[in-house]
């Protein structure tokens, strides 16, 4: 298990990209993809990047699903879980079949658009209805499974209504942690789950369980504006530094 463990500095640099990201979704319930995904995608790849945040999310991040189903809206998380399970497993054939190197500029890409979005400040104001739930679903659900990147489609879509920020945060937590089992089975079918990924998981989880540890505790007693400006700098950060035009030749 430890020889198929990359470079020492390809895993500093997961570690670090695991501490920021798991900063972000302690306190947001998102962002966490958009920080580990393209810095992670440079060092390891994205074949072995995404599997990477899914299991380690998923294990730092299971104390928070009690409080999330005590405050979520239970109903539409399930009706835009039901669409994930469309969008996940497409998702996951394209990072299974895509050419790595074209999958890291997608993903670079990909988090700029999101980004950009996020930032603007628009918002879905229109009521999420059945449709338009299982519609995110399908989108996010893609995003999901191609880079863990499903959170900006349902961050748009929870944050336009009348909704309370901590509902907000617990529908994400919750919707997560479905959309994790999800992923899961779509990627053991996909086979994308070896003994390297699991030594890289037992290095990255406490960088990214002590991100989320801060995180959460900065919820309800930090600005929460610009906590979440600090973030986006991050990301933009991160996909600028994940893009393939630094390789060395």
């Amino acid at each position: 298990m430890i020889a198929s463990l990359p470079s020492v500095a390809s895993c500093m640099l997961a570690a670090l990209a695991g501490l920021l990201a798991g900063l972000a979704r302690g306190f947001s319930g998102f962002g966490a993809a958009l920080i580990f995904m393209p810095l992670s995608a440079a060092a390891l790849g994205p074949r072995l990047a995404a599997p990477l945040l899914l299991v380690v999310d998923a294990a730092m991040t299971l104390p928070l699903i009690l409080p999330a189903w005590r405050q979520a809206d239970r109903h539409e998380v399930w009706s835009v879980a039901a669409g994930a399970l469309v969008g996940a497993p497409l998702g996951t054939a394209l990072l299974v079949h895509a050419d790595p190197q074209a999958l890291r500029w997608a993903l670079s890409g990909l988090v700029l658009t999101m980004l950009a979005l996020l930032a603007s400040g628009w918002r879905y104001s229109g009521r999420l209805g059945p449709r338009a739930a299982v519609s995110v679903g399908v989108v996010s659900g893609f995003c999901t499974g191609a880079a863990q990147m499903g959170g900006p489609p349902v961050v748009v879509a929870w944050l336009g209504g009348a909704i309370p920020v901590s509902r907000v945060r617990a529908n994400l937590l919750l919707f997560f942690a479905a959309t994790g089992v999800i992923s899961a089975i779509s990627y053991a079918v996909g086979g994308l789950f070896n003994f390297g990924l699991v030594a890289l998981a037992v290095l990255v989880a406490p960088a990214y369980g002590l991100g989320v540890w801060i995180g959460t505790r900065l919820f309800g007693l930090a600005s929460e504006r610009a906590f979440r400006r600090a973030c986006f700098v991050l990301i933009a950060l991160a996909a600028v530094i994940g893009l393939p035009l630094w390789d060395r030749p």
